[in-house]
């Protein structure tokens, strides 16, 4: 008796793409519009995660970038490195639900993701480490800032014009 080895006539790509999504600790979800993705995410910087294989820019924020410093009382400080920081303590371990918008110049998905039904973008701009980028944001700008929160306790140049004046460097 000779066993037969049965053929799907699929490639078995789609199985190998969540075998090693699973193998990573990540989970996946497309949703059929293709705009959704959720799982554990990692981080880049301030304002940038990973999911998957997907660079995810938080759309309506604007974090400092990772070579830039900020003052506080007369010192110096990495506030890029901080926001960083300050991105993986909000979603440290959690499942990260994003809906994507399109794409950046960089190719990068642009979106807005929540954890545990909280806007991250909010809570950065909320909590000081990142600005308002456009006007989605102003009103937890404008408390950060009332607060003296983040950023907002010392001085620093926004992301934008820093690397404006750093382009090239």
């Amino acid at each position: 008796m000779r066993l037969r080895r049965r053929r799907s006539g699929g490639s078995g790509l789609p199985s190998l793409v969540i075998a090693l999504a699973l193998a990573a600790g990540s989970v996946i979800a497309l949703k059929p519009s293709g705009r959704a993705l959720e799982g554990r995410a990692s981080i880049t910087d301030g304002d940038t995660i990973r999911i998957g294989g997907n660079r995810i820019r938080l759309k309506g924020i604007d974090a400092p970038e990772m070579a830039q410093t900020c003052s506080r009382s007369g010192r110096t400080y990495r506030c890029g490195d901080a926001a960083r920081r300050a991105l993986i303590d909000i979603v440290s371990g959690e499942n990260v639900q994003c809906r994507s918008s399109g794409r950046d110049r960089y190719r990068r998905v642009l979106a807005r993701c929540t954890v545990k039904g909280g806007d991250i973008g909010a809570r950065m701009v909320e909590e000081g480490w990142a600005v308002s980028y456009g006007r989605d944001y102003d009103v937890q700008e404008m408390r950060a800032r009332s607060r003296s929160a983040g950023l907002w306790a010392g001085e620093f140049e926004r992301p934008q014009e820093w690397r404006r004046s750093h382009a090239g460097r």
